[in-house]
């Protein structure tokens, strides 16, 4: 017979992401964010290769982010309300965790396999920062995907990309529930 933990399920059946505009200081600390990272580190990694890493950006860097966010923009013809909403996920955050998708060689492990991977470990890092009182959100943008951005942003190597920025603090406001899929409309049940 199964040894349920009512607790987990209860939080995983009511958890919900907050919007990143809606987070504010204080922020984790480093102390704080460990056990949340840790949690996230334990998400399932067929062939134990590790195809994520994790770069927290803090202080200096998120301006630093957000400038270099609205130059690109500009250079690739973005309008002025795309370059300012997508400026502003690095000017208005206290504390951003780059979920840095980095698969490795592996004749076992396919590469979509270690991709999916480093979703799951944003996934895990934003359900352990709202298990421990947090605020957290997932996003990505073009920003996750444009090449200078990755490298002279980020300091990405080759092959690696984000799979998420993990937007972390304390929230503002309780978002309202929003509706949820019909289970019964996306489960096929096969028995034969």
């Amino acid at each position: 017979m199964p040894k349920p933990n009512p607790a987990a399920m209860e939080f995983l059946l009511s958890r919900r992401s907050r919007p990143a505009k809606t987070l504010t200081f204080p922020i984790p600390s480093a102390q704080d964010l460990h056990p949340i990272l840790t949690a996230a580190a334990r998400t399932p990694d067929h062939g134990k290769l590790e195809p994520w890493r994790f770069i927290v950006l803090a202080d200096a860097a998120l301006p630093r982010l957000a400038d270099l966010t609205d130059q690109r923009g500009a250079a690739l013809g973005l309008d002025d309300e795309k370059r300012a909403k997508s400026k502003t996920q690095f000017s208005n955050a206290g504390l951003v965790v780059a979920v840095v998708s980095s698969p490795k060689s592996s004749e076992k492990v396919p590469y979509l396999e270690q991709v999916y991977s480093a979703g799951a470990v944003c996934l895990a890092l934003v359900n352990a920062a709202l298990a421990s009182g947090w605020g957290a959100n997932w996003l990505t943008g073009w920003m996750a995907y444009d090449p200078e951005i990755l490298t002279e942003g980020l300091g990405l190597g080759e092959g690696e990309t984000v799979a998420g920025f993990i937007h972390l603090g304390t929230e503002t406001s309780t978002p309202p529930e929003r509706p949820r899929p019909d289970l019964a409309a996306i489960t096929t049940w096969v028995t034969e």
